[in-house]
């Protein structure tokens, strides 16, 4: 074993996929990519992610207490990093990175047509955001695009290093 610094422990324990958080305010909806995220519960379902008091987000998140998380396959890959390169404080990213706003459902920000999967949330808990950035969401309403087949997703090794979905195992569960 070789010792690791503390700083890129997160390299090793990120929880899932990188998605796109969608928010709206004041008529304009905004995405941001974001990858600190885990599922807390199951029903209702409850997702913890972090958004990060700098992003353009994060004061309409905490302001409106909706969101919609959509989950991109490999094949936008280039477009989620542009994503998180970029503030929806300088331009429209859904313009820039031509991503297609669908109308939602139970939330005002819009769902993402090109991912495969979309989430509508609400905030529930906020307790932990003033010291984690930490907001915990419900999902009201979940989207699939049935045309995806078997989509890939893309996960975060920190400092432009991703990792794809590797092959499906099948394993005894006695998860239902």
């Amino acid at each position: 074993m070789r010792e690791l610094p503390l700083p890129k422990v997160f390299q090793f324990l990120e929880p899932g996929p990188v998605v796109l958080l969608t928010t709206a305010r004041k008529g304009r909806a905004n995405v941001m990519a974001m990858s600190w995220h885990t599922l807390v519960d199951f029903e209702p379902p409850l997702v913890a992610c972090v958004v990060s008091s700098a992003d353009y987000s994060f004061d309409a998140l905490r302001a409106t207490k909706e969101c919609v998380i959509a989950v991109p396959a490999v094949e936008l890959a280039e477009k989620v990093v542009q994503v998180g390169n970029s503030s929806g404080r300088d331009i429209d990213k859904f313009e820039a990175f031509n991503l297609t706003p669908l109308p939602a459902e139970r939330v005002k920000p819009p769902l993402i047509a090109e991912c495969f999967a979309n989430f509508e949330c609400v905030v529930v808990d906020t307790r932990l955001v003033h010291k984690y950035c930490l907001f915990v969401l419900e999902v009201l309403k979940a989207w699939t695009d049935p045309k995806q087949k078997n989509p890939k997703t893309i996960h975060h090794r920190g400092y432009g290093t991703f990792a794809v979905d590797g092959e499906i195992m099948r394993l005894k569960s006695k998860m239902r």
